[in-house]
């Protein structure tokens, strides 16, 4: 089921459930969180299934532990820190998904504040030679991006500590 809702782009299933419900802040937290729970949790499964069969799991299984606490107390502590990268990536991800849902009219709509709506609202002023306007917005979000993505790499470089 993960593998073919992978299979569509992210922006057009966005697109087309934004277009069913309709656009609100609610609903596009809901519709962006739900595009990329597919990706995150392949990718959590994957930590998970890797870690399962080493010694030390078994070894409180044979100490007599319970799933719950293999889980918590065990596995996520060692699965913890590629959920945290995948979740920052997947933040930056999402920053760009609804600039891109509010630049094509489907995301959030005035007069709410977003970028994706600013840049939309500036790339028609292109053609007046007011360039500076789009490259300001998009600077702005790229910034956002990369100043995600490099809190988490400071917060990775702790936990590997």
């Amino acid at each position: 089921m993960i593998d073919a809702l992978l299979a569509l782009p992210l922006v057009i299933v966005a697109l087309l459930a934004l277009a069913a419900v309709g656009a609100s802040n609610t609903t596009m937290i809901l519709v962006i969180g739900l595009t990329f729970a597919p990706i995150t949790a392949r990718t959590v499964r994957a930590a998970v299934l890797g870690e399962r069969h080493l010694d030390y799991v078994l070894a409180a299984q044979l100490r007599g532990e319970n799933a719950l606490y293999i889980m918590f107390a065990e596995i996520l502590p060692n699965v913890l820190p590629p959920i945290i990268v995948e979740a920052t990536v997947r933040l930056g991800y999402a920053t760009f998904m609804v600039a891109t849902l509010s630049f094509l009219g489907f995301g959030i709509q005035p007069p709410s504040a977003d970028w994706g709506l600013t840049l939309s609202e500036s790339y028609t002023l292109m053609a007046g030679g007011a360039w500076w306007t789009v490259v300001f917005d998009a600077a702005a979000i790229a910034s956002l991006v990369v100043a995600v993505n490099l809190v988490a790499d400071a917060v990775q470089g702790v936990l590997d500590r």
